[in-house]
């Protein structure tokens, strides 16, 4: 082992106006206040301090808080900033943040700073209850208290792989830390805590808040998450046409066949690559993206070998990129480069949004990627361990972490169907086809989501249909992580923090997508599913409408193979295209379709745009206001205006509101006057319906201006 050195006694201290510089012996820390009461704390022992990774990862510093001031409290100095207070101790050098009473810690250094001649670390006092989230894919967990996780390149795409990794981790004490380097490290989550990388230097970012402001603070730092096209969140296929090593020699328009197969099974297809293997080259790249946008879905390539014919292949119709660990394998600044590029590229060459997927990053690769687990092989362990990974990965910013559906080398009907069912809750998947062979036959078997017939066609139609329909919600989702940093999949610790049991085992395996939908997915060979844990709250099977009173725990809940155990927070409201949409191109915009779960006063925010172009950067865009009112003997639902504009935008469009729990009105409101009871399964007539097997009332609307708010009311 090299031999460790410490930080010793305090020898200077000066400064003003939010930067400080300090010395210990030969050790120089330099400590600059930002917006927000962040600080960066830089450390090197030889007095130098450096910035290896300059502008790639941030590539603009927050301003400077300059209103601070400083005290001597002997033991200390202190450095006062709006809401807290910085300890900078004398004997030996050593640092904590506490908030603005100067008796609360939010982080307290249990020793001074140790570095070697490979590396430096800090070490941290550790809380009674403290946890810890982020570290970006951590494949297996998405908590880290009592535990050690590498933040590293790595080409482990199993459980206990990182390849996703990034250095940055929150905690519930309320702050969260990025250290600005493109150097592996090592987190220890034990007590004291020791977090380091192996590079003889210290930067460090400190932000602190809960979890959310935290994530939002950091990604503000690194790269918001990234708006995608909405055909981004549609199923996409990946696949090679020509050269094909598994399957043979084929043309690379024979993809067209493919997407013929989606369109004649009633499944959306957002998007395909085309020439998806090693050594797979494309032949008619014109004539088979427009052949592919017959079927409304977007031309894509996978690159092994960088970025070459960038420009021609997107005026070609190219509007999706896949990165191979080929080429961005070696990670860190590379992977961050080139995932940068590949998104420049499509808009450099397009008015499109860039949509890039890679399966190697870093730090700021949420502003520019779906990050993709890896190549893994099909098991229930695989749909196990996937779960807390991208529920854990949102708690780094990374707003769009995927796998293979059914995995990439093998195959098997059921567990394909149960690993696509979660997964349709996931805003981006991709199948892989080409690679597998099926579990039982050991024969190679493609991948497409109606190759094993019945029951199994008719159960992943049945998801991949009800994931488009919810894109609406999804979409929302996405541009709320476009503002926030934080993404639609989240562990419940994220939308619960006060719960214990929202970090149990129990809530390990299953996640909320949004905070309306808690997702428990069966990940064994079973129909019946245990210890689904329901936080405080009302939860409504989204099937049968059985309500259950949170917390609570759900044993022997029945889960055939066409049901995922999937639950509706209490005063959700769920906007959805209508039935039948099997593509954002062709929907029915003349109508627009709200789920509702009424308890006490709740509201939500659509938000719209054009989908595809970048304009609603300059502002093209909408947003329109639903508010439920819950109350004795009436339900109140007030639609506003859709305030805003973008190309596209529907100037009026009738509504279908599906009201769940309400029991059998007796008399429903509109606008105009009392609604008729529907006698005819029209739909395009107007008026409701009650289902006394499911509770749900079901209304509908004339078309309405969407320029001009209107109200339900629900009479019981």
């Amino acid at each position: 082992m090299p031999r460790t050195t410490d930080a010793g006694d305090l020898t200077a201290f000066s400064g003003s106006q939010g930067g400080y510089d300090i010395t210990a012996g030969t050790l120089r820390a330099r400590v600059d206040f930002l917006a927000d009461d962040q600080l960066r704390l830089r450390a090197a022992p030889d007095g130098v301090l450096t910035d290896p990774a300059g502008s790639t990862i941030v590539r603009t510093q927050p301003e400077p808080q300059r209103d601070t001031s400083t005290f001597d409290a002997g033991d200390y100095y202190g450095i006062r900033a709006r809401n807290v207070v910085l300890r900078v101790y004398k004997h030996p050098l050593r640092f904590g943040l506490y908030r603005a009473d100067n008796r609360t810690a939010i982080w307290q250094e249990s020793a001074p700073l140790r570095w070697s001649t490979g590396g430096m670390r800090q070490s941290l006092v550790r809380g009674g209850d403290e946890q810890f989230f982020g570290g970006g894919e951590q494949n297996g967990s998405f908590s880290h208290r009592d535990t050690t996780i590498r933040v590293a390149n790595s080409f482990d795409w199993n459980e206990g792989g990182y390849n996703n990794s990034q250095p940055f981790y929150v905690s519930t004490a309320g702050y969260g830390v990025f250290r600005n380097t493109f150097a592996p490290g090592v987190y220890d989550f034990g007590s004291p805590v020791r977090t380091g990388q192996q590079e003889r230097r210290l930067d460090a970012y400190y932000f602190t808040g809960d979890l959310k402001t935290v994530i939002g603070r950091y990604t503000a730092l690194v790269g918001k998450p990234f708006m995608p096209p909405v055909y981004g969140l549609e199923p996409g296929d990946s696949d090679c046409y020509l050269h094909n090593a598994n399957r043979g020699e084929r043309h690379t328009q024979d993809a067209l066949k493919v997407a013929d197969g989606y369109a004649q099974n009633g499944m959306p297809l957002g998007w395909m690559l085309v020439n998806d293997g090693y050594g797979c080259g494309y032949e008619d790249l014109a004539a088979t993206g427009a052949g592919l946008r017959k079927d409304h879905a977007q031309l894509g390539l996978w690159t092994q070998n960088g970025l070459p014919n960038q420009a021609e292949e997107v005026k070609a119709g190219v509007r999706v990129r896949k990165l191979d660990v080929a080429w961005v394998g070696n990670g860190y600044d590379f992977a961050l480069n080139a995932c940068d590029q590949a998104k420049a590229g499509i808009e450099d060459n397009s008015d499109a949004r860039g949509f890039v997927w890679l399966p190697v990053s870093w730090a700021g690769a949420q502003r520019c990627g779906v990050l993709w687990s890896g190549d893994q092989s099909l098991s229930w362990d695989y749909i196990r361990w996937q779960i807390p990974t991208y529920a854990g990965a949102t708690m780094s910013g990374i707003a769009y972490n995927t796998g293979d559906v059914g995995s990439i080398y093998r195959h098997d009907p059921k567990m394909y169907a149960r690993d696509l069912q979660w997964k349709a809750f996931l805003p981006a998947v991709m199948t892989m086809d080409g690679w597998a062979s099926d579990l039982t036959t050991k024969q190679p078997h493609d991948q497409q989501p109606w190759l094993d017939g019945e029951p199994y066609t008719s159960i992943n139609r049945k998801y991949l249909q009800l994931k488009e329909r919810l894109l609406p919600y999804m979409y929302t989702l996405s541009a709320e992580a476009a503002r926030t940093g934080v993404g639609a999949v989240r562990p419940l610790a994220l939308e619960y923090p006060d719960d214990p049991a929202a970090l149990g085992p129990q809530a390990t395996y299953e996640f909320m997508a949004g905070p309306d939908f808690l997702v428990a997915p069966v990940y064994s060979d079973t129909e019946v599913r245990d210890g689904i844990y329901l936080p405080k709250g009302t939860w409504t099977d989204y099937w049968t409408g059985r309500t259950y009173q949170g917390p609570t725990v759900v044993n022997g809940y029945r889960a055939p193979l066409d049901t995922l155990p999937l639950f509706v927070k209490g005063g959700s409201i769920v906007p959805m295209w209508p039935k039948g949409t099997l593509s954002w191109e062709n929907r029915d915009r003349t109508e627009l379709d709200y789920d509702l779960y009424p308890q006490g006063d709740t509201a939500y925010t659509l938000y719209e745009d054009d989908g595809v172009t970048r304009q609603y950067a300059q502002g093209s865009s909408a947003t329109q206001r639903v508010d439920v009112h819950a109350h004795g003997a009436a339900t109140v639902v007030q639609v506003g205006a859709s305030e805003g504009t973008y190309a596209g935008k529907p100037a009026a469009r009738a509504y279908r509101f599906t009201v769940h729990g309400q029991g059998e009105p007796r008399l429903v409101v509109g606008p105009g006057g009392p609604l008729p009871r529907l006698t005819t399964d029209d739909p395009a007539a107007t008026g409701w319906r009650y289902d006394p097997a499911t509770g749900v009332t079901e209304i509908r609307t004339p078309s309405r201006p969407t320029d001009r708010p209107f109200s339900v009311e629900i009479i019981h």
